[in-house]
């Protein structure tokens, strides 16, 4: 199955309203926003595990990268409440379950050449660095020229034009984002590819979760 694989494509994708495929697992669900061959492909989509959901053990071959978007996630090593950002590496495994249910974002077989970091942040603490007028933003991780993070739009706020060179995919966690294609709600995952350029803002106010630089050029 291929889902939005062609990298030079603008894609944007409201989950709200998007179809939740099953999965092995009894009780979890998946939202595909891009997907390349089978369970150990390049994936990117939202997964939604259900109250008492388990999911079999298994490796991370290229890597997992997850936020928690609501509930608790937990696997053998620990709990991870609502607005955790975790990384895997390869080489790592686990087996996940929930108790009361959770929905994650999860990025899979998509890490860098020698990018072996694990990683753990809460993003509901920490401080925001201001960039420009009403925009802020949280670094999360960095590795070569691929860099993940969470802005900040305060309500009426708008960024500077900017061009996305490698690429930029984004996914509203709160709020209404807009740009000059339109309006993303919560729940919106965007992807611009390298090259393309826009000047975004928000009416309401955002909270956007941030990947940039790790796509393939035009």
């Amino acid at each position: 199955m291929s889902v939005n694989m062609d990298f030079g494509q603008w894609v944007r994708c409201d989950t709200r309203a998007a179809a939740w495929q099953t999965s092995p697992a009894d009780g979890v669900e998946r939202c595909p926003l891009e997907r390349q061959g089978g369970e150990s492909g390049h994936a990117t989509s939202l997964v939604r595990f259900r109250p008492g959901a388990t999911f079999p053990r298994h490796a991370h071959p290229g890597g997992e990268e997850l936020l928690i978007l609501d509930g608790v996630f937990s696997d053998e090593h620990g709990d991870y409440p609502t607005g955790t950002y975790l990384r895997n590496p390869s080489g790592t495994s686990h087996a996940p379950f929930t108790r009361e249910g959770c929905t994650l974002f999860v990025k899979l077989c998509q890490f860098a050449a020698g990018d072996h970091s694990e990683i753990r942040i809460d993003i509901t603490t920490g401080a925001f660095t201001p960039v420009s007028p009403g925009v802020s933003k949280r670094a999360l991780y960095r590795f070569g020229d691929q860099h993940t993070h969470l802005t900040r739009f305060a309500p009426g706020a708008t960024a500077e034009h900017h061009v996305h060179v490698g690429g930029e995919e984004v996914f509203v966690i709160e709020g209404t984002w807009q740009d000059d294609r339109g309006t993303y709600p919560a729940g919106t995952w965007v992807r611009f590819p390298d090259g393309s350029d826009h000047t975004p803002h928000s009416a309401e106010g955002a909270l956007l979760f941030v990947k940039r630089g790790h796509l393939p050029p035009a």
